[in-house]
């Protein structure tokens, strides 16, 4: 079955996070990645997971064996992708101004947490950092709870490699339009800050305030996480009103009077909200489930990744999948209303002697798919 990246060829230097990610997703739609990794790594600096669908290749790029054999893959390819502190690349000898001299169509794609420029950019971090600092942390609790952010999710994948993403395959079309390569700087600050926008824009009608325990997102009962009789969790997202009437109606609240007053009566929000943890709190999860997931009422269980993979509408679509008993989600979006299999994981340096021999034999072209 051929797949929708299938012409694009990928060089990744391995490093943690979100640049691994990146191109483990492109793999999933068909791109061949070559991963260039430490022999150290006899993993991958991320585990086995985030090398699917990859070939990879020990290499120690302090070495002049190391830097040539990138340069020598950077030369067909049309992506080369690092997630490395700024500068270090260019210590290495494998900068953007030395790639693109071998390869000017190259798209140099570079994922950091602060960016290459500004006070920060030196700087070590991890996804809650880069997402506090950007203001996505903003509104990730209720407002008397400190804000969390699902690990990994908002900063070092939405913000980071998803951004990455966008910015690679923009610079892919430039570069087959132009014949001109691009450097990509792609910063998790920036595009957490960027996804900030759809929260932005409703700003001015009082939905996003500038004040915690201010805003729908943080403290409208009808927008929250309830608990449950057996310690389990369920969310509720009634925000439009045809949605809040029915959460009414099948609670039985609709004309219960401290529910009278209009939806967006903030004053009435505390006692609503304790109406509705006394209420939740009388039965289980699974309750819950059986009486909303068949209503519009925008009803979420809150459920474990493994639990997520056992649940009828995430089966039905066959969203989790294991491979060698690694639980991991298939590969997304779809195309044409058909999901791709799921690659096989491969162990770090596992493809180092094919791609040496096919190198080595001046054969640069032969290397790739």
């Amino acid at each position: 079955m051929s797949k929708v990246l299938d012409s694009l060829r990928v060089v990744e230097i391995g490093g943690l996070g979100p640049g691994p990610f990146c191109a483990m997703h492109l793999a999933d739609l068909g791109a061949d990645v070559i991963s260039v990794v430490r022999p150290a790594e006899n993993t991958g600096p991320t585990g086995t997971l985030l090398n699917r669908g990859k070939r990879s290749v020990f290499a120690d790029l302090k070495s002049e064996e190391g830097k040539q054999l990138v340069l020598s893959l950077v030369a067909n390819a049309d992506v080369l992708i690092e997630g490395m502190r700024p500068g270090v690349m260019e210590r290495l000898g494998l900068g953007p101004e030395e790639c693109l001299k071998v390869n000017p169509k190259l798209v140099y794609g570079r994922m950091t947490g602060w960016g290459q420029t500004g006070p920060l950019a030196p700087r070590a971090g991890h996804d809650n950092n880069y997402a506090s600092v950007a203001g996505a942390l903003w509104g990730c609790s209720p407002a008397d709870a400190r804000p969390v952010s699902s690990f990994a999710m908002v900063g070092d994948i939405g913000g980071g490699a998803l951004y990455l993403i966008t910015g690679v395959l923009a610079g892919v079309t430039q570069a087959r339009q132009t014949g001109q390569g691009t450097v990509v700087d792609a910063a998790i600050v920036d595009g957490s800050a960027h996804m900030l926008n759809l929260g932005l824009s409703t700003r001015q009608r009082g939905v996003l305030a500038d004040e915690r325990g201010k805003s729908v997102y943080d403290s409208a009962p009808f927008y929250d996480t309830y608990v449950c009789a057996d310690g389990h969790h369920i969310t509720i997202g009634a925000i439009e009103p045809q949605f809040y009437a029915l959460l009414l109606e099948i609670l039985d609240l609709k004309d219960d009077a401290d529910f009278a007053t209009p939806q967006a009566d903030q004053a009435a929000w505390p006692k609503r909200r304790a109406r509705l943890q006394s209420l939740f709190l009388q039965h289980p999860r699974a309750h819950w489930q059986q009486v909303f997931e068949s209503t519009d009422v925008c009803f979420g269980a809150v459920l474990s990744p493994l639990e997520a993979s056992q649940h009828p509408h995430m089966q039905a679509r066959g969203v989790y999948n294991e491979q060698g008993g690694v639980l991991q989600a298939a590969p997304a979006p779809r195309f044409d209303g058909k999901a791709y299999d799921t690659p096989e994981i491969c162990a770090a340096g596992a493809h180092t002697d094919a791609v040496l021999g096919a190198l080595s034999s001046g054969d640069t072209r032969g290397v790739w798919r």
